[in-house]
């Protein structure tokens, strides 16, 4: 049986070059001084924290070599992810390029225009060396057009002005940790509770920068006082907002003191618009949710997460809590902030409710069950998946609110869900120990004061609709359901309801030729029952030529009940089929403010704030 290697705290040290820009390639050297004289291993991790989807890193690996003592030495791939060098008693240096051409939070991508990565994509991991400090050089691409390119990251700088050059890390847990964007940005802060923060923009915009700064300030603020609400202390010492402006985009990735986020254009705020439009709203809820990662996932964190295994999947059944619980606080913390109204902020629940209630997936998988198949079901989703996975994200936040609304209620709103959130941050988070299966549901019953088991049994680990109805009531709200009407304009006062048009119980979309395709066929739909399928693709209705423009006009035309001949092709097969037409599945949920007893309006001014 071979010797097992435990190697000491050493130094790893990193270069990190944009090597050529145009052909998108890192160049990145790694030097251990004391590697493993059995045969020095290294590891590119197949998956980023916080993106639960194996996606083999190591594929954009294009070149390796490694050298010991100035002398070249044998380097094989031993696995998907992972390389081995021949014994050496010297140090070892690996140089490596990277393929860096993944315009998303999760990738690396260098071009002409800016750079960008996170640790998880070019930063290998010497085995043996993961709790050993890192030091790390990055390096200002050759030539005149870069020479007044700066760098944005939360990684800790030898200097004392963040520019190219050294910086260090704790550990490669620590460095994979801080993306790093450079180029030529907007770049602007603010201070939240004393923590400075950093917003910048890379990308063409005409963005109102601070009044960006402005509403983030009150998000940030009003986060960092909910996990410490008499010393308002941040975990952090400086905070990052890195935006990538694009013509079409949405997403983030949180960070233990930044979040790298991909945005719109048009949802960043422009001078002289006093209104937090819709698109706008989006983006800060984006950011509040990114941000409020930095306690919910970065460190009150899941006991199977520490550590990561980077190489394989990390299952746990929590991610309704550390995603959905996240995805409910960062609305909440718009309105709170006061950033939104009250009414704002039902019409984002209202959204969230009706979602969730028209998708048949909620009633055959539960929230702790997708949680644990995220890594091949949420990740990678088909045609089918309306019809047979639930969001953990969507349906964790509904869950987040009747807990919330639940623990309100059950002490007479002495305690709430910001409890269970302070609590397990004391608990958990403050002192670097995992969360482990249960607990969550433990504290949360220890808060209110009563075993919570059925609840959780039913929200969580079953697929039972929650009685949102009866818990928004306790806080002065009224939820009721409207069918989607033939005219988006609502009826005047003291007219009739306007009609309601049938549906086809489909998701259409277009072909290569503008044709109507079917993307998604909803269980007990009028689609499905017809015997259509995903992938369709109709041309004819009742004999009339229609496209992916028209034909859902021409369907609403009818009424329910209607029984309509459809042509359709399912790839060269045509076919001809009799549609009745039903009952849309989809509704529109409405969330109203009652007038109500002085105890149900100050719980509900309690957990919004105003």
């Amino acid at each position: 049986m071979a010797p097992v290697f435990r190697a000491t705290l050493r130094v790893t040290r990193y270069t990190i070059t944009p090597q050529h820009p145009a052909a998108h390639l890192f160049e990145v050297k790694l030097t251990v001084d004391t590697p493993n004289p059995a045969g020095q291993r290294f590891m590119l991790p197949s998956w980023i924290p916080g993106s639960y989807m194996i996606r083999e890193f190591s594929r954009h690996v294009i070149s390796i070599a490694a050298t010991s003592s100035g002398a070249p030495i044998g380097v094989t791939k031993i696995d998907k992810c992972t390389w081995q060098c021949v014994p050496a008693l010297g140090p070892i240096t690996l140089t490596y390029t990277v393929y860096a051409w993944d315009l998303s939070v999760r990738g690396a991508h260098l071009d002409d225009t800016h750079g960008f990565f996170n640790g998880a994509n070019v930063f290998m991991l010497a085995e043996g060396f993961r709790d050993s400090p890192c030091e790390i050089e990055i390096t200002r691409p050759a030539g005149e057009r870069y020479a007044n390119w700066k760098i944005a990251t939360a990684l800790t700088s030898v200097a004392a002005v963040k520019d190219f050059g050294s910086f260090r890390a704790t550990s490669y847990d620590e460095l994979i940790d801080h993306p790093v964007e450079m180029g030529n940005f907007t770049h602007a802060s603010f201070e939240a509770c004393g923590v400075t923060h950093h917003v910048v923009l890379t990308g063409r915009h005409r963005a109102d920068v601070p009044r960006l700064c402005a509403d983030l300030q009150k998000i940030c603020e009003a986060q960092i006082r909910l996990f410490e609400p008499e010393s308002a202390q941040a975990p952090m010492s400086e905070y990052w907002f890195l935006f990538m402006v694009v013509g079409e985009g949405f997403g983030g990735l949180e960070h233990r003191a930044s979040t790298a986020l991909i945005v719109s254009r048009d949802e960043l705020p422009v001078a002289n618009e006093a209104r937090v439009t819709p698109a706008y709203r989006k983006l800060l809820s984006l950011a509040s949710h990114e941000y409020f990662h930095t306690w919910n996932v970065k460190r009150i964190m899941p006991a199977r997460f520490m550590p990561y295994d980077l190489s394989t999947e990390n299952y746990t059944n929590q991610l309704w809590f550390f995603e959905g619980f996240t995805d409910y606080y960062d609305d909440l913390m718009l309105v709170r902030s006061g950033v939104i109204t009250t009414l704002e902020y039902l019409e984002i629940e209202a959204d969230g409710i009706g979602r969730i209630l028209s998708q048949a997936g909620r009633t055959k998988q539960s929230v702790a069950e997708s949680s644990y198949d995220a890594w091949i079901k949420y990740y990678r989703q088909d045609e089918n998946a309306v019809n047979s996975i639930v969001s953990y994200y969507q349906k964790g936040a509904l869950v987040g609110l009747a807990l919330d609304l639940t623990i309100r209620e059950q002490t007479g709103n002495a305690k709430s869900l910001d409890d269970v959130m302070r609590s397990l941050w004391q608990r958990f988070g403050m002192v670097g120990v995992g969360v482990p299966e249960g607990e969550i549901e433990r504290t949360a019953s220890e808060v209110a004061g009563a075993d919570l088991t059925a609840f959780f049994a039913d929200a969580v680990y079953g697929t039972k609709d929650l009685d949102l109805v009866t818990l928004l009531a306790t806080a002065g709200i009224t939820l009721s359901w409207r069918a989607v009407a033939a005219s988006s304009t609502p009826p005047a006062a003291g007219k009739a309801a306007e009609r309601v048009p049938p549906a086809l119980g489909a998701k259409i979309g277009s072909d290569s030729n503008g044709d109507a395709k079917l993307t998604q066929v909803f269980d007990g739909g009028a689609a499905m029952s017809a015997g259509l399928s995903a992938g369709d693709t109709i041309v004819a209705i009742d004999g009339l030529r229609v496209n992916a423009g028209s034909l859902e006009r021409k369907i609403r035309a009818f009424d329910i009940g209607s029984i309509v001949e459809l042509v359709a092709f399912r790839r060269d097969e045509m076919m001809q089929l009799n549609v009745t037409l039903s009952q849309p599945v989809n509704q529109t949920c409405v969330l109203t403010l009652n007038d109500v007893p002085p105890e149900a309006k100050a719980r509900r001014t309690s957990w919004l704030g105003r």
